[in-house]
């Protein structure tokens, strides 16, 4: 077999190959993107449901200081954290 004639045939398969891991490459690339913003999105969310949960304990120990604990208070709070958990929309007073 001509020398020119092994060159081309590797060149080519070398070609394919490149085309090949870089559409892998790209694929990967493309999926890590989309589960980076699902993380974004949870963590946003995460952060949001943090401070309303701070905010219900801060109004549970301005409740308890003025008040005395009562069961109440805790209940509210629980009902309060079970309703945004479960979607539905909180009044806050």
């Amino acid at each position: 077999m001509d020398d020119f004639l092994k060159m081309d045939i590797f060149f080519v398969v070398a070609t394919i190959a490149v085309v090949v891991v870089g559409a892998l490459v790209a694929y990967a690339l493309v999926r890590l993107l989309r589960i980076l913003r699902n993380v974004e999105k949870l963590s946003e969310t995460v952060s949001t449901e943090a401070q309303f949960i701070r905010a219900d304990i801060d109004d549970i120990r301005t409740n308890i200081r003025a008040e005395g604990f009562k069961w109440a208070h805790l209940s509210r709070f629980a009902r309060a954290s079970a309703k945004r958990f479960m979607g539905g929309d909180v009044n806050k007073k």
